[in-house]
């Protein structure tokens, strides 16, 4: 996707310096980011397949801020939709550009960039806003403004930490929670997380005996994070992956999984259909797959096409639980 903005912005005397660094936080795999130097560009991008995709694009890229070491003569802030990890951005950039250099943002009118403006000019002077394509970029400069917006932990359960912007932050996902509560008293050895977020589900399967192993895969990098610091447990094993390509070095017994199924705003069943055929391609032939979706998602056809055996077992009136067994071979499509 084209970035109309960003080239509109870059010009005349708001150009980007010609010497330094520059600081580019958060754009998603399809931006178009051919007005800054690659040379002299550092990405920060922690979700795995928009990491991995500009990363073949040739771009610098890391997962965190903190691997963004050093000071930034500018800065460009794509603007995620919710506002603390909004917030917290803009407050990483104005601590890692130097004191006087440019802060761009950027975002779309449904990600609430008028919002952030708002409050931005609140704390600031703010360029004069070019907007286009339902959306808006302005500059300000950095400064000592914005640290009280930094991130910080969020406790959506006792003994859970979470940061602004990962999956359900505030509270434990219903359809998670009704999953937990519908698993077997006794789980197999080998078991797989899929899409495992701040590690809740994965404390309650952990919880069950017969696990001996539980393969946490998460492609959101802040989320895995605070799954790390929320099991301590010794037979979690983390993987900073896209689930839909993950594959353990055995096959494993169990698959459990709450999948997504937004993209951004915009909802992707596609995705759950990856993480099935996922969760059938790492089983065990005598493997189960446990899974939780909103009741109005049709995945019952998907999941016969990968397992021999498929039934509902429980839910509600908006979610549903799934069991499946006999995870089948598909053929790849011809060429």
């Amino acid at each position: 996707m084209s970035h109309p903005r960003l080239s509109l912005a870059l010009q005349g005397a708001d150009a980007l310096p010609l010497s330094g660094r520059v600081l580019v936080l958060v754009p998603g795999a399809g931006t178009d980011l051919s007005e800054l130097p690659v040379e002299r560009t550092v990405i920060v991008q922690g979700f795995r397949p928009d990491h991995d995709a500009l990363a073949a694009g040739g771009w610098t890229v890391v997962a965190t801020v903190a691997e963004a070491a050093g000071e930034f003569a500018a800065a460009v802030v794509f603007l995620p939709r919710a506002r603390g990890a909004a917030r917290a951005l803009v407050a990483e950039a104005a601590r890692r550009v130097a004191p006087g250099g440019a802060i761009w943002i950027d975002g779309q009118k449904t990600d609430g960039i008028d919002t952030l403006l708002k409050d931005i000019r609140a704390r600031t002077a703010v360029s004069a806003p070019t907007a286009k394509a339902h959306g808006k970029i302005f500059r300000f400069d950095a400064g000592p403004h914005f640290d009280d917006w930094r991130a910080a932990d969020l406790h959506p359960a006792p003994g859970f930490v979470t940061r602004p912007g990962v999956f359900s932050a505030e509270k434990v996902d219903h359809g998670s929670a009704l999953l937990a509560a519908a698993l077997p008293d006794r789980l197999p050895a080998k078991v797989a997380d899929l899409g495992a977020g701040w590690g809740w589900l994965a404390a309650a399967i952990l919880a069950r005996p017969g696990v001996e192993v539980l393969h946490l895969v998460e492609a959101d990098r802040i989320a895995l994070d605070c799954a790390r610091r929320n099991i301590t447990d010794p037979r979690a094993e983390f993987h900073w992956k896209d689930a839909t390509r993950f594959r353990p070095d055995t096959r494993v017994d169990a698959v459990i999984m709450n999948p997504p199924f937004h993209s951004g705003r915009a909802a992707e069943p596609a995705l759950g259909v990856a993480f099935i055929a996922a969760a059938a391609a790492m089983l065990a032939p005598s493997g189960r797959l446990w899974m939780v979706a909103n009741r109005h998602l049709p995945y019952e056809a998907v999941l016969a096409r990968h397992f021999g055996e498929v039934a509902e077992i429980g839910g509600d009136g908006g979610f549903k639980l799934l069991n499946a067994a006999r995870p089948v071979a598909v053929p790849r499509p011809r060429r």
